[in-house]
């Protein structure tokens, strides 16, 4: 593990956890001889339009929880990764764990601030923007499409729960979450606590949003909502899922779409 960094909670973060093990099934036959976070959107894998963001928003370092198609993850970010930092951390048993295996696994690397983000998620880049003070957590308003975890908002800029399973019934204080977190170094430290409170009890096939759950319930984690826009992010889960972020989506985000531009030019990007 790295040294210890000094705890602000105001610092801007320059590390960012992508947690890409999974094998990505919903999304098969895409997913059966690659990575999930290598699905193309819009002519662009997921992981490049992250890497390029990141960069843009003067992030140097990337860690990066792969297991299944590991070695595919490594090759592509051998040619796409300019000079950003990245260290690897292997899931021996992302066949069996779920993403609080992963991001137990991160602990072991990570002693700073930074930016948690989900490889199946592509949003546009100035959404980031609003992430990059700690212990903040993305959520968007509820659309048809929408399923998974949710939180409830206390009306007074804060989050009171978080809701696990079926989507909660769409009113005014719940809110979709959006799998980007960003924590400060003190946060982080409590988080891993639980986390190995639960891998030491066996629950390695949870959501860590159950160790979030319970850490807002008995008032140990606290973090701010950042509302992103319904019709800027997409969590690709199914082929479904693909073909409506590839309607709703520009075809480039910005920093692909200026490199595109000078290459047309024939500007050095």
């Amino acid at each position: 593990m790295k040294a210890p960094l000094s705890d602000a909670r105001g610092a801007r973060p320059r590390t960012a956890l992508l947690l890409a093990a999974g094998m990505g099934s919903r999304l098969s036959p895409l997913t059966d001889s690659t990575a999930k976070c290598l699905i193309p959107v819009c002519g662009i894998p997921i992981l490049e339009r992250l890497v390029r963001t990141l960069i843009s928003y003067d992030f140097t370092r990337l860690v990066i929880v792969v297991g299944h198609e590991a070695d595919l993850i490594r090759e592509y970010l051998g040619h796409h990764s300019n000079d950003i930092e990245i260290d690897y951390v292997v899931s021996s048993r992302y066949r069996t764990t779920n993403n609080i295996y992963s991001l137990w696994l991160a602990r072991r690397v990570i002693d700073e601030p930074f930016l948690l983000v989900e490889s199946d998620l592509v949003f546009e880049d100035s959404l980031l923007e609003q992430m990059l003070t700690a212990d903040r957590v993305a959520v968007s308003r509820q659309l048809p499409w929408m399923n998974g975890t949710t939180v409830m908002l206390d009306g007074r800029g804060g989050i009171s729960a978080f809701c696990l399973g079926e989507m909660s019934a769409s009113d005014a204080l719940h809110y979709k979450t959006v799998n980007m977190y960003s924590f400060s170094r003190s946060t982080w430290i409590e988080i891993c606590k639980r986390l190995d409170g639960y891998i030491k009890a066996g629950r390695t096939a949870d959501y860590y949003e159950s160790v979030f759950a319970d850490m807002v319930a008995d008032g140990s984690l606290v973090l701010a909502p950042v509302l992103f826009d319904a019709d800027s992010w997409y969590e690709i889960d199914t082929v479904t899922d693909l073909a409506a972020a590839e309607l709703a989506l520009p075809r480039y985000s910005s920093t692909a779409r200026i490199e595109v531009e000078h290459k047309a030019a024939g500007v050095a990007g």
